[in-house]
């Protein structure tokens, strides 16, 4: 995981668009006009600052390991990987607002409205967005396998969107303080979190050029990791420790969310996560060797502590 994500971390500290940056936050615009093609501040300040807050990188390693199952040479599935992480980060930007969850803390650091203003917090997760597709579009592997990258392209667009992450974040948030019901609950962990965690997984795979048969077993073990680490997440807001978290805890019971522990109990939520990571872990055996990685991965989730 550490090479995966070391590239990743790479790649993204050293984004030609996002540059120059001195590590200090500019929250106003610079005495001088920026130059043609170059991204002003203080939006660049914004997208980086979130961009490069310490994080696991989870959907980009996903990516660059599902690539690795088929394909030995995963370093050209970097651009993909980055425009995963572009893209969660637009996600949390946008999710820690006000209008939407109204978090003071993201991975132990002040989100991003906190440090330069709910406008320029909008337009950063909105600029992100935007350059996840445009450094796919422009990545070498698009150029040369450009049937593969649209396919995968599509893949993450769709999860990313409104029948997908958006969908479900849309009910997460509409939701609250209604009965809480399995279908519903059900509905937003498939959407809000388990999207972004399979697309990665079916993209990197669709790069590789799996088969349809390939592709099953990504789906499955994607939608399966996704469902357990967003029950997982749920229980550690009940049981979790703020400090370990980066982030304020309790407060899904505060906002009345829909929450697989509101729905099943903590002892039920428990008992799902577990299946739901077996799943992902069976999923990954026609692979082989090659799976073990994502294997692993997978009985990670169970035990994270952030």
């Amino acid at each position: 995981m550490t090479n995966y994500r070391d590239a990743v971390e790479n790649a993204l500290a050293n984004n030609g668009l996002l540059l120059p940056d001195n590590g200090v936050p500019v929250t106003e615009p610079l005495e001088k006009a920026p130059q043609l093609g170059e991204v002003p501040q203080p939006l660049r300040s914004a997208m980086r600052y979130s961009l490069l807050l310490p994080g696991k990188r989870i959907r980009p390693v996903l990516l660059l390991a599902a690539y690795h199952l088929l394909k030995e040479d995963w370093s050209r599935a970097i651009p993909y990987a980055c425009a995963m992480e572009m893209i969660h980060t637009y996600s949390l930007i946008h999710d820690d607002l006000p209008a939407m969850d109204d978090d003071a803390l993201r991975r132990g650091k002040p989100t991003n409205h906190k440090v330069y203003g709910e406008a320029m917090a909008i337009l950063a997760g909105d600029g992100l967005l935007n350059m996840a597709y445009e450094t796919m579009l422009s990545a070498p592997i698009t150029k040369d396998e450009p049937v593969m990258a649209l396919r995968a392209m599509e893949e993450i667009a769709c999860r990313a969107g409104v029948r997908g992450m958006v969908a479900g974040q849309t009910l997460d948030v509409t939701l609250e303080g209604h009965v809480p019901t399995q279908d519903y609950v059900r509905y937003i962990h498939a959407h809000k979190t388990a999207d972004l965690l399979t697309a990665p997984v079916l993209a990197g795979m669709m790069l590789a050029g799996a088969t349809e048969e390939q592709l099953q077993n990504g789906r499955k073990y994607g939608h399966s990791i996704g469902l357990a680490f967003q029950i997982v997440d749920d229980l550690l807001d009940l049981e979790g420790d703020a400090k370990a978290m980066g982030k304020d805890t309790g407060m899904d019971a505060q906002r009345g969310k829909m929450t697989w522990p509101t729905v099943y109990g903590v002892e039920r939520a428990h008992q799902d996560a577990q299946e739901c990571i077996q799943t992902a872990i069976d999923a990954m055996k026609p692979f082989g060797e090659k799976g073990a990685f994502l294997s692993e991965l997978a009985r990670q989730t169970l035990v994270r502590r952030s």
